[in-house]
């Protein structure tokens, strides 16, 4: 599918849905694309972990991430 749009004009486009995204998993805690998929925030405790090279115990702190969750209709088409 060839669309009649610059590279730039394809940038913009993308960063908006991208914006879009951002904007909307921060300020509702979520995002989702009909079709593609949902974008949750989602957080996790601290734990303690090990050093690959050490072996030697450390702390992780807590933290906030992004998870996403493809549609089915997405996976069906994957």
């Amino acid at each position: 599918m060839a669309l009649e749009e610059s590279k730039a004009g394809a940038e913009r486009c993308v960063n908006a849905v991208l914006e879009s995204i951002r904007k909307g998993t921060k300020k509702d805690k979520g995002c989702t694309i009909i079709g593609f998929g949902t974008f949750t925030v989602k957080k996790r405790k601290a734990r303690v972990g090990r050093n690959p090279q050490t072996g030697e115990a450390i702390k992780i702190k807590a933290s906030t991430t992004v998870g996403f969750k493809p549609s089915k209709k997405f996976k069906d088409f994957v």
